[in-house]
């Protein structure tokens, strides 16, 4: 496959964002092509042990939200 190069730096918030979306959309409607690595897989596995020994809790999305909006701002 031949790299292509796009003048990123030069390009404007607004069209990085564009660039952003229009490659996750290409790329997301080819989800039998994407493989995730095998690590992805055994930090689900710890995780879900973890969660399963009750050694880590869980919060719901408007809970986590919330918690990203404290230590954001």
């Amino acid at each position: 496959m031949n790299r292509i190069n796009v003048p990123i730096a030069q390009l404007s918030f607004t069209q990085k964002l564009d660039l952003m979306e229009m490659l996750w959309a290409d790329m997301a409607g080819n989800e039998e092509k994407l493989e995730s690595p095998a690590w992805h897989g055994e930090i689900l596995n710890e995780r879900e042990t973890a969660l399963n020994a009750e050694k880590v809790t869980v919060s719901s999305w408007e809970e986590a939200k919330e918690r990203i909006k404290i230590n954001v701002s």
